[in-house]
């Protein structure tokens, strides 16, 4: 099976590349085992020099690697420049604060001494998707090196030119060969790297098929997950908010990386005062979104990732809009592209009120005051992110309480970074990435008592 690397703003073949087979996959866990056992020995400040080198590679490479997602999955280049400073961020957060979080954990006891000290565990297998081909990445690898693990990067089929960047930047800075290894697999081939004992664990980010398909193989093999799955998070104005200001804030939560985010604004729950009032500030925000070359910076976005992926999106809104559902702006597509959309008048039952809009379509829901809006909030099978705009800081803190969610900003976007834990709840996923909590999933908390 050849692997291809396509070019979704002209649909044109950048590169292809052969699947590796069985043989070379058993060579590269060979690898990544014999290194394991090498680096888990490795001082925190020879990771750190290492880690802080491939920061400021990534820095020096930015032009490079953000060229590579505009061209493999269509990311606007200001954003693919954007994703990798976060991941230099990421590595020098990790490179900072990794022995710290690691530390011993002095426990309260009768007698003796006691500790829980923090040992790396093995191999890690990450099945990444296309979205943040870096970023999603950078997130698993820096807690992970850092921490003495070593990983496997199954990444998604249409960014083969990123993983194998990644890969290289690694090497460049430094990281022994085994550390990080890129394989370009399907996903079919998955399963026998689970199966192999000597990868102890498995963290991905994509679909919830996909999630429970390595959540279930995995857990026939007794190795722990990490999986952070789809989001439609809801995105609550309160008649008492910023309308304006909520409204900007708003259109960018949504639209960023072209809608195609886990963590994107997707449902918008206004309480029914002020919903024209936001509505006409959202609309106008809309209609200034310049679509076109997302290689050429007069232009704010570009095509979806992919063609199929843009048809699935129209048939979502199809059927919205046959159930009563309306469209305020947009609703066009052309091949890969697709226009921003706001859909109104969505009710239960529609694919836009049941199902995870990937792209950049916004749904409008109208509360009848701040219990309907959480009511509405928590009505989905999803709980990744969300924020919630109210002037009253106290009371928006008591109802973020109430909201289903793995995180909830209060007058923010919804965003990840290095310092703060993200995961979700419900069909969103489980396990946290990033903070001192991500770096802790994939070790051995051992706990020492000493007499």
């Amino acid at each position: 099976m050849a692997i291809e690397s396509r070019n979704p703003f002209n649909n044109e073949v950048v590169k292809t590349f052969e699947e590796e087979t069985e043989s070379q996959i058993s060579q590269k866990i060979d690898l990544a085992q014999n290194t394991y056992l090498d680096w888990k020995k490795t001082n925190f400040t020879h990771r750190k020099e290492l880690m802080l080198k491939t920061a400021v590679l990534l820095r020096d490479r930015k032009e490079q690697y953000a060229n590579l997602m505009t061209i493999e999955m269509g990311k606007a280049k200001r954003e693919a420049i954007a994703e990798i400073e976060k991941c230099a961020l990421a590595c020098g957060y990790y490179a900072g604060n990794a022995e710290k979080f690691l530390s011993n954990k002095i426990l309260d006891v009768p007698e003796g001494e006691a500790y829980v000290a923090h040992d790396p565990i093995g191999i890690v297998l990450a099945v990444m998707p296309w979205n943040f081909p870096f970023w999603q990445v950078f997130r698993f690898l820096a807690p992970n090196l850092m921490a003495g693990n070593v990983g496997l990067l199954k990444h998604a089929s249409n960014v083969p030119q990123c993983a194998l960047a990644i890969q290289e930047v690694l090497l460049d800075a430094g990281f022994p060969k085994g550390c990080f290894q890129t394989l370009l697999i399907s996903s079919s081939k998955v399963n026998m790297i689970l199966d192999d004992d000597r990868v102890k664990a498995a963290t991905l980010t994509g679909s919830e098929e996909a999630g429970s398909k390595v959540a279930e193989r995995s857990s026939k093999n007794l190795k722990k997950t990490v999986l952070e799955l789809g989001g439609s998070d809801p995105f609550i104005v309160l008649k008492d908010a910023d309308i304006k200001e909520a409204a900007k804030t708003g259109a960018k939560a949504r639209m960023i990386n072209n809608g195609q985010s886990c963590i994107a604004a997707k449902r918008f729950i206004l309480e029914k005062s002020i919903a024209d009032e936001f509505l006409s500030y959202f609309k106008v925000e809309f209609e200034n979104i310049k679509i076109g070359d997302p290689a050429d910076d007069n232009f704010d976005y570009g095509a979806m990732a992919r063609e199929d992926l843009a048809k699935e999106l129209e048939d979502q809104v199809e059927r919205s809009v046959e159930k009563g559902a309306k469209i305020l702006i947009g609703g066009n597509r052309n091949k890969a592209f697709f226009d921003p959309t706001i859909l109104t008048d969505v009710k239960p039952g529609m694919p836009a009120y049941e199902e995870e809009l990937f792209g950049p379509v916004a749904v409008i829901l109208i509360a009848n005051d701040e219990k309907h809006a959480i009511e509405l909030a928590n009505d989905s099978r999803f709980g990744l992110g969300g924020s919630l705009w109210s002037k009253d800081i106290e009371k928006a803190k008591k109802l973020v309480r109430e909201v289903e969610s793995g995180a909830v900003y209060i007058n923010k976007l919804m965003a990840s970074h290095p310092a703060v834990p993200f995961g979700g709840v419900k069909m969103s996923g489980y396990g946290r990435e990033l903070s001192e909590m991500g770096i802790k999933e994939f070790v051995n908390q051992k706990t020492v008592w000493v007499a």
